[in-house]
């Protein structure tokens, strides 16, 4: 991670708590080692030795999700990033493509063909 990058991620992050122990371990390492795993894609087991050990990034990761904080954490790097491509921080529209088909109720033409047979067996 850049500096850049965690001078927008870094304040966005909880300080530390008044209570208990001080915090000994660094957040950008723990940062990182949570972008590693999601740019990876492998498996907590897998978190390379060189960063903070795998209970911790984990404890920080659910607590973050849990509070809202990668939530706001997201928000702010796009924003960050459509404001790097000259674009409004805030999109004003979104495009959802949901189009179906149902196929039990396109079943006309078969329906059709044996009212048709029907109609010929009895005429």
């Amino acid at each position: 991670m850049t500096d850049a990058e965690w001078a927008i991620v870094g304040p966005l992050l909880p300080g530390p708590n008044r209570l208990g122990r001080p915090r000994r371990v660094d957040l950008r390492r723990v940062w990182d080692a949570i972008q590693y795993l999601a740019a990876a894609g492998c498996a907590w087991a897998l978190l390379p030795k060189d960063f903070p050990p795998v209970s911790t990034v984990r404890y920080y990761f659910y607590s973050w999700r849990n509070d809202g904080h990668l939530t706001v954490i997201n928000r702010e790097l796009v924003a960050a990033a459509r404001q790097a491509q000259d674009r409004d921080a805030r999109p004003s529209a979104g495009v959802i493509d949901s189009q179906s088909v149902k196929t039990s109720e396109n079943t006309w033409p078969c329906s059709a063909a044996i009212w048709v047979r029907r109609a010929r067996r009895s005429g």
